[in-house]
């Protein structure tokens, strides 16, 4: 399907998927709006019949056609989706937590959806990127969401190495038997002295918010068995030291002794470093002068 179609105008259909976001761990953030819009849905799409039947039990929901949507039946349930959306029904998702969509099922559900032309909406509410990044102290302006890193393999390695120059604050999520093993791996891409956030169990009983640098972020993580689902958030990487003129006439001189031109290894160098081609040039003239 074209972008130039998924953008289109839905149909004036009244089927609508509607995305629920649902308590991370303290039933106490449950929105009223959510439970309305779980009551009077034609159908409700859940990740676990079982944890999801615990929720619906404590708010009174009850009597739904439920389809199971995780990461192994999502694919194929998104025409079954559209179909009941397309016959003017309301179908709700939920998750086991959170935010249908991140990190979770829902992405391929909403892209087929609107590929069909039809409504989309959201029930706004509970998420641990959101609450894990404004209560961690560092910058939340402009942030990245990682999610879950790959588990090994090149791409593991490419991801963890863009978080070296990441000029924004970066969140990731991570289970508790692979958070020792990715502090250690943060460390050894971004140095020990990089400030980091780990917070667990958000919104429940035992909340921690642990901040400080990744190399105490890894003492902390080995003296301690972790549990609960992890949320990291690391700060920015700091920009890069401008060169020194030093550097620059250096990489001057390297580039006129491979035959070029003062004024093309001026602008060379320029672009190499991120500097201004008048500062550069006049330091190639200095050369000029003293040779």
């Amino acid at each position: 399907m074209s972008e130039e179609s998924r953008t289109a105008t839905p149909r004036s259909d009244k089927g609508v998927l509607v995305l629920v976001a649902t308590p991370i761990g303290n039933l106490g953030d449950m929105s009223q709006r959510a439970i309305d819009i779980l009551k009077s849905a034609d159908v409700i799409c859940c990740e676990d019949t079982r944890h999801s039947g615990k929720l619906f039990n404590h708010f009174g929901i009850s009597g739904k056609k439920l389809i199971v949507i995780n990461e192994h039946t999502e694919f194929d349930a998104r025409a079954q989706v559209v179909a009941l959306v397309a016959d003017s029904k309301t179908v709700a998702l939920v998750t086991d937590a959170g935010m249908p969509g991140i990190s979770d099922p829902g992405e391929r559900l909403v892209a087929a959806v609107i590929d069909a032309g039809l409504r989309v909406s959201a029930i706004p509410g509970p998420s641990a990127l959101t609450m894990a990044l404004v209560t961690s102290g560092l910058p939340a302006s402009r942030f990245v969401f990682e999610g879950f890193l790959p588990h090994s393999g090149a791409e593991r390695t490419e991801r963890l190495t863009a978080a070296t120059t990441e000029p924004r604050t970066i969140v990731f999520y991570e289970a508790p038997h692979r958070l020792v093993k990715t502090l250690s791996d943060l460390t050894l891409v971004c140095g020990a002295n990089r400030r980091v956030v780990v917070a667990r169990e958000l919104t429940k009983l035992h909340e921690e918010i642990w901040r400080g640098t990744l190399q105490d972020a890894n003492m902390m993580a080995g003296a301690n068995e972790p549990r609960g689902e992890y949320v990291i958030i690391l700060e920015p990487a700091k920009p890069p030291a401008p060169p020194t003129s030093e550097e620059l006439i250096a990489a001057i001189r390297a580039e006129i002794a491979k035959g070029v031109s003062r004024k093309d290894s001026a602008a060379r160098v320029a672009a190499r470093f991120g500097v201004a081609k008048r500062t550069v040039y006049e330091l190639a003239l200095q050369i000029r002068e003293s040779d």
